[in-house]
């Protein structure tokens, strides 16, 4: 009888780890263009699925996504339950307003968190956003009354920090976006799986930086061994935008010529399927609906293309 329950036990132990380290990350869109549309800005949520735990990737939109999210049955729960218990940080790119004012707007009603960034970001809140002229200080730095709900954890390029209240880990890159001017990737990590989530960054050629480069072959193993589930990566224009005018973006054509950098790192046959999410569509005339077919029609790499839609769950198998 005592073996019989043991194996029992050990059996249904063995089910519920395999079962646990099965579960599937997913991201949850609450804002996918760069502009033009302040209902849907720049955010996505990335979880372990049925976690309920999410980092806040970029904040441009969050209200506006969560009510989506709800309508369209991604969540089933209030919008404050969401933005109060579910969203355990932010992780803010850059201190463009398409990229965070999301979650000022919302601070008011917002719980307490960190807000992960490099230390430039951190600035850009302390004085700019958060001051008592423009809105007021929900920082635990800077101006007073500080009221000290978002904690900034400044972190440093290619140092791993844990994300509170998550099984992740991550590892924030430095980008170009007009050069001097500064943006931010980051890798995030679950057990052995990876996201990859990029702010606005324009190419190395345009930009005349190395930064996407030192990304491509820091991430060349997680690519050849499966390890990066997916890169979120930003493609503002069409190939009819003048390079002069790209303003530290990219087209489907540049995004196409980073990729063959990557390649060369990891082999031709190792991008084959890789997926990306197309994020920061400027959504001005047919504009989209260009990107697209630039992206879909010239595809040499044969990457999987995601187009993402606000408010629809996104699993990454």
């Amino acid at each position: 009888m005592m073996k019989k329950l043991f194996f029992t036990l050990s059996a249904f132990l063995l089910y519920s780890t395999s079962t646990l380290w099965a579960q599937n990350l997913e991201i949850i869109p609450l804002g996918v263009y760069g502009g033009g549309d302040e209902s849907n800005l720049s955010c996505y949520l990335l979880g372990v699925e049925k976690s309920n735990s999410y980092i806040a990737l970029d904040a441009g939109t969050v209200r506006s996504g969560i009510n989506k999210a709800i309508e369209k049955g991604t969540f089933d729960v209030s919008f404050e339950t969401v933005l109060q218990h579910y969203i355990k940080g932010y992780f803010i790119s850059h201190g463009h307003l398409d990229h965070l004012s999301g979650l000022i707007i919302n601070s008011p009603e917002d719980s307490a968190k960190p807000i992960y960034s490099l230390p430039f970001v951190a600035d850009i809140f302390k004085h700019n956003y958060f001051t008592n002229a423009s809105w007021a200080n929900f920082g635990n730095e800077g101006e007073s009354p500080i009221l000290g709900k978002y904690t900034y954890t400044k972190v440093k390029p290619l140092q791993s920090f844990s994300i509170s209240n998550t099984t992740f880990s991550a590892e924030v890159f430095e980008l170009s976006h007009v050069n001097p001017q500064k943006s931010s990737a980051i890798l995030v990590r679950n057990n052995n799986d990876y996201v990859l989530y990029f702010g606005d960054t324009g190419a190395d050629r345009i930009e005349k930086t190395n930064h996407l480069d030192t990304i491509w072959e820091y991430i060349a193993p997680l690519v050849r061994n499966k390890n990066l589930k997916t890169i979120l990566l930003e493609v503002s224009f069409a190939n009819s935008q003048p390079e002069h005018l790209l303003f530290g973006h990219l087209t489907p054509k540049l995004l196409t010529e980073e990729l063959s950098k990557l390649a060369q790192y990891t082999g031709l046959e190792s991008l084959q399927d890789l997926t990306i999410i197309i994020t920061h569509l400027k959504p001005s005339g047919n504009q989209i609906e260009t990107i697209k077919r630039e992206l879909l029609e010239n595809n040499p790499l044969q990457i999987h293309y995601i187009f993402p839609i606000q408010g629809e769950r996104i699993t990454l198998n």
